[in-house]
């Protein structure tokens, strides 16, 4: 048996405990917006559970003051989500605290990660959370997530959120971030508080995260209360799953691109996350060869050479275990722009396992695979090489004596 790989996980989440925003929130916007759970009752379902074998316990629902966290979280997806509940019980429980998510990473061979939030982003950009409030849940969660990572802050590394419902405070905002030591924050892609990524209010915070070094990682998802991608055509959770991620990171990067972030700050490093890879070789051979050739005096201020040499140049994506294409990807970017990323707990990705990765990257080279695990996350996020002894560890010792 061969050495097991020593992982890096660019994307892995945190389950917020309802708890934590009575003891982090400032009191004023705590009892006029507060996160509370509600539980529907299966009388109300009975149709909808016609012919089920068993019932389970509905999930609760999350509010924050008196509109639902989620969008289009109706019957039909809670019922589907209580079904798929019990299977995925012990992982969520294991992301609420420090010590049993390392252990969960220690199951799974992951050295480090980047620590995202699973509720806070919907709270945070929620459409109907006036500015105030929306900063200081921001504020809130990264203040509990410090608390939370500095249990080992070799190991797990906070990555901040950050509001952007009132442009003039994300500055100070990401000052905050930078005195907790941290090197990353996470944006929604979507159009939030009516400004795309590329919105000139954003000027002075772009020139912030540049002079900082921070990078910057997107990430999407379904069900925001936002105009994400899929929302003006679908209600469904399929379709809008589909649309959400892969259609808000092309656009994404459109934004920035055409309002000339990239061009202005080449030191800015951005990733795309959880949409997988596969969409880049085609959306930058559409932008290369149709739309920036089109109408050059359109665009010459603000993209001055080849879309695809910007991505190569500031940009990483995470990849998908077993998406097609990713030596097409490669071809195009480089392997040193792709990362891997658990998603842990959440349960469109738990069927994925590390156990057997490299077989599941058989297309990979061993430098490449060393790198897209491990060495890119590290070029990316800035984070320091671990020292902690951790079971990983244990288990490598063992193989390489096997």
């Amino acid at each position: 048996m061969g050495v097991m790989h020593k992982i890096i996980d660019s994307d892995r989440h945190v389950m917020e405990p309802v708890s934590l925003w009575k003891d982090y929130l400032e009191p004023a916007i705590y009892q006029n917006f507060k996160v509370e759970t509600k539980v529907e009752n299966f009388s109300d379902f009975e149709g909808a559970l016609k012919n089920r074998p068993s019932l389970y316990k509905l999930p609760q629902i999350y509010f924050v003051g008196n509109s639902p966290i989620l969008n289009n979280w109706g019957p039909k997806i809670q019922i589907a989500t209580a079904l798929r509940s019990e299977s995925t019980k012990a992982e969520r429980i294991a992301a609420m605290a420090p010590d049993t998510q390392l252990e969960s990473m220690d199951s799974s061979y992951i050295k480090q990660a980047a620590i995202f939030s699973t509720f806070a982003g919907f709270i945070v950009n929620h459409s109907e959370l006036p500015a105030d409030a929306s900063l200081a849940y921001a504020d809130a969660y990264n203040r509990w997530l410090k608390d939370y990572c500095d249990y080992d802050a070799d190991r797990l590394k906070g990555v901040g959120v950050i509001s952007r419902h009132d442009p003039k405070n994300m500055v100070e905002q990401l000052e905050k971030v930078v005195e907790y030591g941290w090197t990353s924050i996470t944006l929604r892609p979507e159009v939030i508080a009516a400004r795309v990524l590329g919105h000139e209010d954003y000027n002075d915070f772009w020139a912030a995260c540049e002079k900082h070094n921070i990078a910057i990682a997107f990430h999407g998802g379904t069900n925001l209360h936002a105009p994400t991608a899929g929302t003006d055509r679908f209600t469904s959770r399929f379709a809008m799953h589909a649309c959400s991620h892969p259609m808000e990171a092309q656009m994404a990067f459109v934004s920035l691109l055409e309002a000339g972030v990239l061009e202005r700050h080449p030191r800015l490093k951005f990733a795309f996350l959880e949409a997988g890879a596969s969409w880049v070789p085609h959306w930058l051979w559409r932008l290369d060869n149709i739309c920036y050739p089109e109408f050059p005096m359109l665009v010459e201020e603000n993209i001055k050479m080849l879309p695809s040499e910007y991505f190569k140049r500031q940009c990483w994506v995470g990849i998908e275990l077993g998406e097609p294409c990713l030596r097409e990807v490669i071809d195009v970017i480089g392997h040193d722009k792709l990362l891997y990323g658990s998603d842990f707990p959440h349960p469109d990705h738990l069927h994925f396992t590390t156990d057997d990765i490299a077989q599941q990257l058989s297309e990979l080279n061993e430098t490449e695979l060393r790198a897209v695990l491990e060495q890119n996350a590290i070029d990316f996020y800035g984070f320091e090489p671990s020292d902690n002894k951790s079971n990983l560890d244990k288990k490598s010792l063992l193989e390489e004596v096997e």
